[in-house]
């Protein structure tokens, strides 16, 4: 009597055959991004200010191009996307909102900080979008569980709080395009670490012990993600938190 046992399947690459650029993508969220889309088999290319930097991060990860320059500079954006081909997905990790008391600025500061990020997503988008695929998705960055107020950020929670409507509102105009917002709490970055100094391991520690899950939030987790809300091509206009659970404790 012979036996045959069946032989698993292969998985397949998630991303096979598409191309994704990370606006950003010379270190932190965006590298690691990059990296996972790699492994998923797709074809990346990293933007960025540094151009050592960039190679650096390209040559780490086997991105197909590089393109230097800043993101801010709406007339090099216009000209990054103007000379790609078809593409599939673009990930925003460049430029952050800005921190300060609200009472500290004057009106100008405050019109910078409040549409800045808005203002470089909604840029991104129009150069975008003309050479994206249906199904495809611009994948913004911001903060999990946008519109609580808490002390310290000041008015960074208010340009936070503005991210997940005009994401929805944007889903509705560039369809069949997605679009979607990943909100993340406190991620382990280089960034991290310069802002905090001395007292990033005091911070380590502090999340460790408070969080449900135990340990702090990595560039990889929140990578996973992106990756994910790339191929599952049912996600469009939504906000996905990832803090480890950080809201539920503070």
């Amino acid at each position: 009597m012979s036996t045959s046992s069946a032989v698993p399947a292969q998985r397949q690459p998630e991303l096979a055959g598409q191309t994704v650029v990370v606006i950003g993508g010379s270190g932190g969220i965006g590298l690691e991004t990059a990296r996972r889309a790699r492994s998923e088999g797709a074809d990346v290319i990293l933007t960025g200010r540094n151009p050592d930097r960039l190679r650096k991060a390209a040559d780490e990860v086997g991105a197909r191009d590089t393109a230097a320059f800043d993101a801010k500079d709406t007339a090099a954006l216009a000209r990054f996307f103007q000379g790609l081909s078809q593409i599939d997905h673009v990930m925003i990790t460049a430029s952050g909102p800005s921190y300060g008391p609200l009472l500290s600025m004057d009106a100008d500061q405050a019109s910078q900080a409040l549409g800045d990020h808005l203002v470089l997503a909604l840029e991104i988008t129009r150069n975008a979008v003309s050479v994206m695929r249906p199904g495809g998705t611009l994948l913004f960055m911001g903060f999990a569980g946008a519109g609580r107020i808490s002390p310290g950020p000041g008015i960074a929670a208010a340009a936070a709080a503005a991210l997940p409507p005009f994401t929805a509102s944007l889903a509705l105009e560039i369809a069949p395009v997605r679009i979607n917002l990943i909100g993340a709490g406190f991620v382990d970055t280089g960034l991290s670490a310069r802002l905090l100094g001395d007292k990033i391991e005091e911070r380590r520690k502090e999340l460790r012990e408070k969080l449900p899950i135990r340990r702090v939030v990595g560039p990889a987790d929140v990578a996973a993600l992106a990756v994910h809300i790339m191929a599952n091509t049912a996600m469009t206009g939504g906000t996905y938190d990832i803090d480890g659970g950080q809201q539920l404790v503070s």
